[in-house]
């Protein structure tokens, strides 16, 4: 009976499941996104250039010290302590380039432009191709129609791939070593923004699709991680989620203004779990959800996970008891796509064979709710 009662209207009015053990990360929020914008004190949105470019001088003076211990020492030994630590630093310095495609380096176009240029370059990635591209993740993030970042392959195409190739793609750390002889740094590239979009502890992070994706659904979906002592290296890449949702605010205040945001945010904030100097708690996370997250399992359209499922009908078994009877059924429509390696079997495959939505609409509403981030 003290188990019925918990559960017993625990379902608000937006349909977000708040008490209990149970929460459901893809239902709609009961918060928009001026309200998390209004939560932010003002001065984390000034973007100070001078302050900026003091990161750009701190990071290539490592660079160049390292350089210079490398020459000094060069011996076995020492080389291949270097290329991690020059590979660290490389991927400092492609941070700053990022922040300068999303105008978060400065008030200045042409400044911006021209840092960010002179800084990916200097690590052979094209700047300008990249900013667009990124652009594009960030206006579609979460949606597995429309986004180009870690987003889980058709289950059609998955089952025909070889094994070779899923061996490949899906057996560390083989996926993290897939351009190592271009750039030593992809490897932090790589395990960075996967984790940023995927392996989250306690959930399956969702995806959406058509009319059930918006931005400030999408921007929930990603996840803040503790890197250690590389937070400070990496000008707090961690702090994912008010980035994604605001990424015109400077790395040297999105700590601040995510701890503005989470009294508004609430539950849909992840908070991550807190790192020793090194982040080696992450690599578990990495593990589960490249052995687990391989595509979109047609069987699991709009449902989290089953075990979210099932406690979500004993909500409303309670709920319809309490109200009188009836008969209760759950609407495809309302459940997000997430991502999976199981093969369950299920009743509902005709139910996912939608469409995908008209692109002229959907460019239209992506610019829209992003003009209004």
């Amino acid at each position: 009976m003290e188990k019925e009662r918990k559960l017993k209207n625990e379902v608000n009015a937006n349909g977000v499941v708040e008490k209990g053990d149970f929460f459901d990360p893809a239902a709609p929020p009961p918060f928009k996104i001026g309200e998390i914008r209004a939560a932010i004190p003002k001065h984390c949105w000034v973007k100070n250039p001078w302050r900026s470019l003091s990161y750009v001088l701190r990071d290539l003076l490592v660079v160049l010290a390292l350089l210079a211990a490398a020459t000094h020492f060069n011996t076995w030994f020492f080389w291949p302590l270097y290329w991690v630590a020059q590979g660290t630093m490389f991927w400092a310095i492609f941070v700053l380039g990022h922040d300068c495609g999303h105008g978060s380096f400065s008030e200045s176009p042409l400044l911006n432009s021209f840092v960010g240029h002179i800084l990916h370059s200097s690590i052979l990635v094209p700047y300008n191709g990249w900013r667009i591209s990124h652009r594009t993740h960030h206006q579609n993030h979460g949606n597995v129609e429309h986004d180009e970042s870690w987003v889980p392959m058709p289950e059609k195409i998955y089952s025909k791939l070889d094994s070779s190739t899923r061996i490949l793609r899906f057996s560390l750390p083989l996926p993290m070593l897939a351009y190592p002889a271009y750039l030593i740094f992809v490897m932090w590239l790589d395990f960075v923004t996967y984790l940023h979009h995927h392996g989250d502890d306690e959930h399956k992070l969702p995806w959406y699709r058509g009319k059930e994706w918006n931005y400030l659904r999408g921007g929930l979906t990603t996840v803040d991680r503790d890197y250690g002592i590389f937070n400070n290296i990496h000008h707090d890449i961690g702090t994912h989620v008010i980035h994604h949702l605001f990424p015109q605010i400077p790395h040297y205040h999105l700590v601040e203004a995510t701890k503005a945001a989470k009294p508004v945010l609430g539950k849909y904030y992840r908070e991550p779990n807190k790192s020793g100097p090194i982040p080696v708690h992450l690599i578990k996370n990495l593990v589960k959800s490249i052995g687990e997250d391989h595509f979109q399992n047609a069987d699991q359209i709009r449902v989290l996970e089953q075990q979210q499922n099932a406690d979500r009908i004993r909500v409303l078994e309670q709920q319809n008891s309490d109200w009188g009877g009836g008969t209760w059924h759950l609407d495809a429509n309302q459940w997000p796509l997430t991502c999976s390696s199981r093969r369950d079997d299920a009743h509902s495959r005709s139910s996912s064979n939608r469409g995908p939505a008209n692109s002229q609409q959907h460019r239209a509403a992506v610019s829209t709710q992003a003009d209004a981030s």
